[in-house]
C-alpha cells in the first residue's frame, strides 16, 4: 500500500488536469445553449412546483447503487486473492468512480485508471486490479443489457418505438449481441491475444529506456493468471453478478424520482430502457458524458413518454444532479479521505 498520500493525484498530470477543465468547461456550454435553445422561462416554469424529497430519494439510490458495486468488486478482489475489508474498499470504489466520472473518455475505459487508485489503496497489484476491475465492469454490463432489453421488449409489444429512437435501440441491440461475443472470443483466444500484444509491444519497448520486453511479458502472464484465478470460482462470479444487478436497479431509479421531482411520471420499464440507451451517449469525450446524456435523455423523454421540450430537458438535468454531480460529490469527499488517510 502506498504511503505517499498521491493515491489519486500523482496519476494524472497537468495536461489531464486542462483536459478536465476544459471538458467540463465545453460542456457546460453546450449545456446553456440547450436550455437557451428551449427557453429559460419555459424551464423556470418546469421547475415552479418541483418536490426536491424525489430528488433526495434520487440521491439516496445513486448512493445505494455505488456500495452495491463497490460490493461486487470486493467479491471480485477476494476471489483474486485479495483481503480487504468493506468498510475501506468501499471509500476507494467511491474515490475511483470520482476520478472516473471527471476524465474525459473516462466512461468508455476508465478501467486502468480505476485499478491505478485500487492497486495505490490497497495490497493489490496492479494486474491483480486491472483483472478485477475489469471483470466486475463486465458482470455489470450483463443487467444492463438485461434492463435494456426487458424495456425494449415492453416498448416493441406496445408498438411505440418512435422512429427518433431506433438508432439508440440498434446501438443497443449492436452491444448487447457484440459484447458478449467479443468477450468469449477474447478468453477462448486470449493466449493469441497475448502474442499478438507481445509483438505490437516488444518494438516499442526497445525504444523505451525504462521498459524491458521481458517486463512487459511477465506483467501480462500476471494479468492472464489473475483472470485465471478468478473465472475458476463461478460461484462468487454469481454472488458479484447479483450485486451489479442490485447496483443497477439503483442506478436507473434516480430517473423515476427525476420525474417526480418535477411532477412528471415516467413508467419504469420505460425507465429500463431510457436509462441504458442514454448511457450510450456517455462516450463522448467529455467528463461523464456531460452534455451528451443529458441531450440523449431529453430526446428519449420528448420520443417516448410525449414531453415537451422544456419538460424533458428539466427532468434530465434533475436525473443527472442524482445520478452524475451527487457522484462526484460524494466521490470527491472520498478522495479527499483516501489520499488523507495513506
Amino acid at each position: 500500500m502506498t504511503n505517499d498520500g498521491r493515491s489519486i493525484l500523482d496519476f494524472a498530470d497537468r495536461k489531464t488536469l486542462v483536459q478536465v477543465l476544459l471538458g467540463f468547461a465545453v460542456a457546460g456550454l453546450v449545456l446553456y445553449l440547450v436550455a437557451v435553445g428551449i427557453g429559460t422561462a419555459d424551464l423556470r416554469r418546469a421547475f415552479a412546483d418541483a418536490e426536491y424529497r424525489w430528488l433526495a430519494l434520487g440521491c439516496l439510490s445513486t448512493t445505494l447503487c455505488l456500495v452495491a458495486w463497490g460490493k461486487a468488486w470486493q467479491v471480485v478482489l477476494e476471489v483474486a486473492g485479495i483481503e480487504e475489508s468493506f468498510r475501506r474498499l468501499v471509500v476507494t470504489y467511491f474515490a475511483a468512480t470520482f476520478a472516473n466520472y471527471v476524465t474525459p473518455l473516462g466512461q468508455a475505459g476508465g478501467e486502468p485508471f480505476i485499478a491505478y487508485v485500487l492497486s495505490r489503496d490497497t495490497e493489490a497489484s496492479y494486474e491483480d486490479s486491472l483483472a478485477s476491475v475489469v471483470t466486475a465492469d463486465l458482470l455489470n454490463l450483463l443487467p444492463f443489457f438485461s434492463f435494456a432489453a426487458v424495456g425494449m421488449g415492453w416498448l416493441l409489444w406496445q408498438a411505440n418505438l418512435p422512429e427518433a429512437v431506433e438508432p439508440l435501440a440498434m446501438g443497443l441491440l449492436v452491444l448487447a449481441v457484440g459484447v458478449p461475443a467479443i468477450v468469449v472470443a477474447g478468453w477462448r483466444f486470449r493466449t493469441r491475444l497475448a502474442r499478438g500484444f507481445m509483438r505490437v509491444a516488444a518494438p516499442v519497448a526497445r525504444r523505451a529506456p525504462k521498459v524491458t520486453v521481458e517486463g512487459i511479458r511477465e506483467r501480462v502472464r500476471e494479468l492472464g493468471s489473475a483472470f485465471d484465478r478468478i473465472a475458476a470460482e463461478p460461484r462468487a462470479l454469481v454472488r458479484a453478478l447479483a450485486f451489479s444487478y442490485i447496483g443497477w436497479v439503483f442506478f436507473a431509479l434516480p430517473l423515476y424520482f427525476a420525474g417526480q421531482t418535477v411532477g412528471i411520471p415516467i413508467s419504469a420499464l420505460l425507465v429500463l430502457f431510457i436509462v441504458p440507451a442514454s448511457t450510450i451517449a456517455g462516450i463522448v469525450p467529455s467528463p461523464g458524458g456531460l452534455g451528451g446524456v443529458e441531450i440523449a435523455l431529453t430526446a428519449l423523454l420528448i420520443g417516448l413518454v410525449g414531453l415537451t421540450e422544456a419538460q424533458a430537458y428539466a427532468v434530465s438535468l434533475v436525473y443527472r444532479v442524482a445520478s452524475y454531480w451527487f457522484a462526484i460529490g460524494l466521490g470527491g469527499l472520498a478522495a479527499i479521505y483516501v489520499i488523507g488517510r495513506n
